[in-house]
């Protein structure tokens, strides 16, 4: 019997003496559920990574936080029903990658005020070093992720990314570029995230998408809820040729407030991506009053339920998710934002599901 036969039944096991119902336990996987990564359809990689945020802290203790934090979600979805049946798991949080994240980011805080002070890494050796060595390791960060992603992708797992801050899914993306021939982006922001090194760092959270840009199977970027954006990246959309497409905040709902649908609008964004489409959720995306610790909130924003319906909108017109990540949740004390991480994490992994016809 191979090891593929015997997670499934080890699965089918776990499916036959559980009971949703029940409150989930502090020694459960992700939202309670009793399967490890191995029996898993749907496996969450944790990225407990945060060097080069530039403004408040803390998505590093996300994973942990959302970990905790989902154990309380109800695990009914009506767009799924026995959706939990699944089989979802988070990997192993990696101590040595939050550990190497506390270290890189002393140097970036130290490099940052530097910076703002007015020193150049161009001419302070000792900053450039600093610099050189942030940029180093933030590639090495990306290379394990590509390494991770790569081999669940291989297991046949459907993935999704958790993390950190928003630079941790560049290496799953790389890891999806070398399986499929193209695809498509949906991001979820408050920002536009195409800033070229932001702050020196060339793998900068501000320089995601930027980045990813720089992979030819991503033939086009949609953006949606952007409200806070420089210059450069105004210029960076107009001169894209249409492989990036922004719908702005403000534009969306002063077509709302004329009396358009939000669904017309959701049809609208979703006819322009293409069959196959990867989802990069940052939190600051929604209104800040769902993520009040956010490192970068923004007045504005999605309304929780709002997001979903446009992420269903897009596994409802037939596209298939091929991965997604949820990022820049910043935990507190009252676990407020961990608990709105979990709950969206939940209800994005049944929607990328359903577009994938897997099967329970």
């Amino acid at each position: 019997m191979n090891s593929i036969r015997i997670q499934s039944n080890a699965r089918r096991k776990k499916i036959a003496d559980f009971n949703p119902n029940h409150p989930g336990q502090d020694d459960s996987n992700l939202f309670g559920l009793p399967f490890t990564p191995d029996e898993a359809r749907v496996v969450v990689l944790p990225v407990p990574w945060e060097v080069t945020v530039s403004y408040g802290g803390g998505t590093a203790n996300a994973p942990e936080a959302i970990l905790n934090a989902s154990r309380q979600v109800d695990l009914y979805d009506p767009y799924l029903p026995d959706a939990w049946k699944l089989g979802v798991a988070m990997a192993a949080i990696p101590a040595s990658m939050k550990r190497e994240s506390r270290r890189l980011r002393a140097m970036a805080e130290a490099y940052i005020d530097h910076h703002s002070a007015g020193r150049s890494p161009a001419r302070d050796p000792a900053l450039r070093r600093s610099l050189d060595a942030i940029n180093r390791g933030c590639a090495e960060m990306i290379a394990q992720v590509e390494t991770s992603a790569g081999r669940l992708l291989d297991d046949g797992k459907l993935v999704a990314l958790l993390g950190g801050d928003h630079s941790t899914p560049l290496g799953y993306m790389k890891a999806l570029a070398r399986r499929h021939a193209s695809f498509g982006v949906l991001q979820i922001d408050a920002h536009a995230d195409l800033r070229k090194s932001y702050e020196g760092f060339t793998y900068s959270h501000a320089s995601i998408m930027f980045n990813a840009l720089h992979l030819p199977q991503i033939k086009r970027l949609v953006q949606v809820g952007i409200r806070d954006y420089c210059q450069d990246e105004a210029n960076g959309i107009r001169d894209s040729n249409g492989r990036i497409a922004t719908w702005f905040d403000r534009d969306i709902k002063a077509q709302v407030y004329r009396g358009k649908s939000v669904a017309s609008i959701h049809r609208a964004i979703v006819r322009s991506l293409p069959r196959k489409v990867y989802v990069s959720f940052d939190i600051d995306g929604l209104d800040p009053k769902l993520c009040p610790h956010t490192g970068t909130p923004v007045p504005g924003g999605f309304e929780f339920e709002e997001a979903i319906q446009l992420v269903k909108a897009v596994a409802d017109s037939g596209r298939r998710i091929i991965g997604l990540d949820v990022n820049e949740v910043s935990p507190r004390v009252d676990e407020w934002d961990a608990n709105v991480g979990a709950r969206l994490l939940f209800r994005l992994i049944n929607i990328m599901a359903k577009s994938n016809k897997v099967r329970m």
